[in-house]
């Protein structure tokens, strides 16, 4: 199926009004229906959230989705300590297993962000999650109700998306631009997506 305008809402087969990229496949809705845009304030979620959009780079987010589960057993469940003490050995041994995103940059991120996001706490008593938080954009422009939209704005970056991906850098976090933070940052509701049309 050709996605012409792939935050165009429509109405999909079980009635409900989705973004056009959300509507096939199954996995799509349903990551969709459950997770994007609800908020994620926990530490450890935040930090998955993040990991995930750093190995979705240059990639499509159905296969990220598609490897999600491989991904966090051979991540640890995305554990921010059991990560941060990972081994040289602990980053080849991944890079062996198909299940994940073979990139040895990415899975060397992985090591490097627990890290960072265990140095984070000694700053914000919720780690990571409490950095991304510190620049969130509240939802006081709500938009129209999705039913009633005809079309989902969704931003590249925002100047707070752009602020947070500094921030992250510059305690040692990698793969971490505006983009993927922006694009993480929505999904997990710290920017408030606008809709917009009858």
């Amino acid at each position: 199926m050709m996605i012409r305008d792939p935050f165009a809402l429509i109405e999909c087969d079980d009635g409900v009004r989705r973004p056009q990229w959300a509507n096939q496949p199954e996995l799509m809705r349903e990551y969709f229906d459950s997770e994007w845009g609800q908020e994620v304030r926990d530490e450890a979620g935040v930090f998955e959230r993040l990991m995930l959009e750093v190995f979705q780079s240059g990639l499509s987010w159905l296969t990220i989705l598609r490897r999600r589960e491989g991904i966090r057993e051979v991540f640890e469940g995305f554990d921010i300590d059991v990560l941060a003490a990972w081994t040289d050995d602990d980053v080849e041994r991944a890079l062996l297993d198909e299940r994940i995103i073979r990139n040895r940059l990415k899975v060397q991120a992985a090591r490097t962000n627990a890290r960072a996001a265990v140095e984070l706490r000694s700053t914000y008593t919720d780690g990571v999650a409490g950095l991304i938080w510190e620049h969130s954009i509240p939802a006081k422009k709500a938009g129209k109700p999705l039913e009633k939209a005809r079309r989902l704005e969704i931003p590249v970056t925002t100047p707070a998306s752009d602020a947070a991906a500094k921030a992250l850098k510059a305690r040692g976090f990698t793969f971490v631009g505006p983009v993927n933070v922006c694009a993480g940052m929505c999904a997990i509701g710290a920017i408030p997506v606008l809709t917009y049309g009858k």
